[in-house]
């Protein structure tokens, strides 16, 4: 199927059966400021985008997490204004590790409105192959990752193979697992130990909870900044310098 463009093309009524929103809400964050004014297209119609489809889920996401509008409000402002769909769905993919593992269950109607068109079934196997979806007993139902969706789709329109798909998504998850233990060890021998000695100091046992609570978000995002970068050095040593 075809893929989301950066091209505004979405109608108000559109953006929103994607986002499982209703036209009311996307107008009520419009005036909020937490969305962007559309692109005004012939007959003063207004366009959306991947962008707003993106910042939709990432407000949905916050949401989730018991946040405010005012909090929203704040935590989109410190974003760069001119962040694009993937930057903002990777956003939302941290936000959401924070919580427990979630999906959805869609039917394949419900799946296909939010993708934005029909999906074939191979379209559905690319989309499992992904980690996006998993079958249901009924071949109409599925489980679905709703962080993932977004991006899954937007990989449909790309020229991968399925196989590859599945190669690029055991090297994700070997060096993922990889990194997770190693972090894990140096947090248990480096930190953790030393606050069995003193726990008996409560200032000692503040600080440790406090960590506790923010070491999962913080770790993420700098995995995230630090794999963003290794991957346009590499991307750029592979098929620029080297060509």
């Amino acid at each position: 199927m075809a893929t989301g463009t950066e091209v505004p093309t979405l109608t108000v009524d559109e953006l929103a059966a994607r986002a499982g929103v209703t036209v009311r809400t996307i107008r009520f964050y419009s005036t909020k400021g937490l969305l962007p004014p559309p692109a005004i297209g012939p007959r003063r119609v207004g366009h959306y985008g991947p962008e707003h489809l993106s910042r939709l889920a990432l407000i949905e996401e916050l949401q989730h997490h018991g946040m405010t509008l005012s909090a929203i409000e704040r935590y989109l402002e410190q974003l760069p204004p001119d962040l694009s769909a993937h930057d903002l769905a990777i956003h939302r993919a941290v936000v959401a590790s924070w919580a427990p593992d979630s999906a959805e269950v869609a039917t394949r109607a419900e799946l296909e409105r939010r993708a934005g068109g029909p999906l074939s079934d191979v379209d559905i196997d690319r989309l499992a192959a992904m980690n996006v979806l998993e079958r249901a007993d009924d071949p109409d139902t599925f489980r679905v990752d709703p962080g993932l969706l977004a991006l899954g789709v937007q990989l449909l329109g790309v020229p991968i193979a399925h196989e590859t798909i599945l190669a690029a998504r055991t090297i994700l998850l070997e060096h993922a697992r990889s990194a997770a233990r190693e972090l894990t060890h140096l947090f248990r021998d480096e930190v953790w130990s030393p606050y069995r000695e003193r726990e008996s100091d409560p200032e000692h046992v503040e600080a440790m909870k406090s960590l506790s609570a923010h070491m999962q978000p913080m770790v993420l995002q700098a995995l995230v900044t630090a794999f963003q970068r290794s991957l346009k050095e590499e991307l750029r040593a592979a098929f620029v310098d080297g060509s």
